[in-house]
């Protein structure tokens, strides 16, 4: 009976607590409460399939019903400057054919013309009537280039113009109102809608006084 209470008396009474123990338990509880002081303010946990806004992921930040129309005449103005490029190449190249064919078919009577006298039998036709017959095609032929805008170049008794002309020799001049004259033309030149296609090759004047 005695041995019994003295056992009821130790566990009635507990064994003070050390100060390291005590140290132990104050740490233990800060650190739970800085633990629930940081839980409470962090902030919300933002979900990566949405933008800041709430809106799905893709969707442009600021996206209104006018900004998307805005886009959609942007994108219709740009295919319908490219539909107009497209065509008017496709309109200027068919228009330089169109000039093209033109030219060649007012060539083509000259060129029946031509292909008639180059196969004359040479026995039966006398040379004076190849000479005529060719300068009837050259002048059907010039009539037709010219219609079609060439400008034939022959300056003969005009002042020399480097711009359309090359001197491949002088000659004297007998008065210094003929010095850079042309007295000659060895080959006339050609242009064709204001463009050079060959400078006209002549014989200048040169006065030496």
């Amino acid at each position: 009976m005695h041995r019994r209470d003295k056992h009821t008396e130790k566990r009635a009474n507990p064994q003070p607590i050390g100060a390291d123990q005590q140290e132990g338990a104050v740490q233990s509880d800060d650190a739970f409460a800085r633990g629930a002081t940081a839980d409470a303010g962090d902030p919300a946990v933002i979900d990566p399939t949405s933008n800041p806004d709430g809106a799905p992921a893709g969707t442009a930040v600021g996206t209104s019903p006018e900004l998307a129309m805005e886009r959609e005449k942007y994108l219709r103005l740009a295919a319908e400057y490219d539909n107009y490029r497209k065509r008017t190449a496709r309109e200027r190249q068919e228009a330089g054919a169109r000039g093209q064919a033109e030219m060649v078919r007012q060539l083509i009577d000259p060129l029946d013309d031509l292909s008639r006298f180059a196969h004359l039998d040479a026995a039966t036709v006398d040379a004076a009537t190849v000479v005529h017959g060719a300068e009837l095609v050259e002048r059907k032929l010039l009539k037709a280039l010219t219609t079609a805008g060439l400008q034939v170049i022959d300056p003969v008794d005009q002042a020399f113009d480097p711009a359309q002309h090359e001197a491949v020799s002088t000659e004297p001049a007998l008065s210094p109102e003929d010095d850079h004259v042309v007295a000659r033309v060895y080959q006339p030149g050609y242009m064709f809608a204001g463009q050079l296609l060959r400078p006209a090759r002549v014989v200048v004047k040169q006065w030496n006084g």
